[in-house]
């Protein structure tokens, strides 16, 4: 049981639990240096999508985030397969996966002529 002792401990306390509510995190003013030449790709951008040069930031950092995010479900789902695997001819198929996972897909060479 809380005991509450005036109007200003329970103001204190009702502030508290609503910062702890909100639904999303608040914006952050961020101030990066990037090189020249990514620049002028960034501002390319910004105009074939009509965006401000922060907004097409935001967009290239959000799809960056959402690609690595993938990169790493594949390559759990890559391992675990390879890991369950235990007939010879699917362990090396599962093997050629989780190596094309890891370093990319052209990490393999593929023998064209068999």
């Amino acid at each position: 049981m809380v005991h509450l002792r005036g109007y200003n401990s329970y103001v204190a306390i009702q502030r508290k639990t609503a910062r702890s509510h909100r639904a999303k995190p608040r914006s952050v003013r961020q101030s990066v240096t990037i090189p020249g030449d990514l620049a002028v790709e960034v501002r390319r951008i910004a105009r074939e999508r009509h965006l401000t040069v922060s907004r097409a930031l935001i967009a290239l950092a959000e799809r960056g985030l959402r690609a690595e995010s993938a990169a790493k479900k594949e390559l759990r789902k890559a391992y675990q397969t390879f890991m369950r695997e235990s007939e010879p001819a699917q362990k090396t198929a599962a093997s050629k996966d989780l190596i094309r996972a890891i370093f990319g897909k052209d990490a393999l060479a593929e023998d064209k002529l068999l």
